[in-house]
């Protein structure tokens, strides 16, 4: 199982080299993107990328612990999470479905 890793310069070159834009302006076509996205995370709504999926905030609950250094139990506090689910179009390519055959 391959374990490749996609970087932001892996978008910004994609960027570069699909749509013919300088390094400069595909750099910042792609930070604004990430930066209206954490906006929109910090403000607790949720964010979908159509064919992709949505990024959403929950809240977690306080809930007891343990320290896993010395075993004592402790309290975790109550925290905001950024969840994402995956769109039926990334779901279906993961699981081996292509577009292609169903035609």
């Amino acid at each position: 199982m391959d374990m490749a890793t996609t970087t932001k310069a892996d978008l910004v070159e994609a960027v570069y080299e699909r749509i013919g834009l300088s390094r400069p302006k595909s750099t910042a076509i792609v930070e604004q993107v990430f930066e209206m996205i954490t906006q929109r995370l910090e403000q607790a709504e949720t964010v979908k990328l159509s064919g992709f999926g949505v990024f959403s905030v929950r809240g977690k609950r306080a809930r007891p612990g343990r320290n896993p250094k010395t075993g004592e139990p402790i309290e975790i506090t109550s925290r905001k999470v950024v969840t994402y689910r995956a769109s039926p179009l990334v779901l279906g390519s993961q699981n081996g479905e292509d577009d292609d055959e169903e035609a």
